[in-house]
């Protein structure tokens, strides 16, 4: 797992070394409340008990604001950490920053990943196509 040291929609600190000792799925995605990025993280909070079960801890990263993250959160009822990333360090030493194309214009943003370590933050799976409504399964079920 890359090192990294960002902060949670609470403002509390957050390492690559405090993921360890659990599986681990981190998600990230372009913005707040944007309609796929909501239907991302709702199928992921309706199935959030499968991933508790199978022993995964999720963090969503964005590089919103934790002021941002915590309307998210509250509106959507969110269960685990969004993660903030406004300098992008994270989401670059992850590869989840790059150049996007939009009606034929390009700019550099998020670029909408996910992530699977093990317990000891190996990269186990990345998953570059994220299907938003069915991320879930693409997840648990390869």
């Amino acid at each position: 797992m890359p090192a990294f040291t960002v902060a949670d929609e609470q403002g509390r600190v957050v390492t690559d070394k405090d993921l360890l000792g659990r599986k681990t799925v981190i998600y990230f995605y372009p913005k707040d409340s944007t309609p796929g990025c909501t239907a991302e993280a709702c199928n992921l909070r309706d199935n959030y008990r499968s991933f508790m079960a199978r022993g995964y801890q999720v963090f969503g990263v964005s590089k919103d604001s934790e002021a941002s993250h915590v309307k998210f959160k509250e509106k959507y009822d969110l269960p685990f950490l969004l993660l903030s990333d406004p300098t992008t360090e994270m989401l670059q030493a992850f590869g989840a920053w790059g150049e996007k194309k939009l009606y034929g214009k390009s700019s550099m943003g998020t670029l909408r990943k996910t992530f699977i370590f093990d317990e000891n933050g190996i990269l186990e799976r990345i998953i570059d196509k994220v299907d938003t409504k069915n991320h879930t399964e693409q997840i648990l079920n390869p």
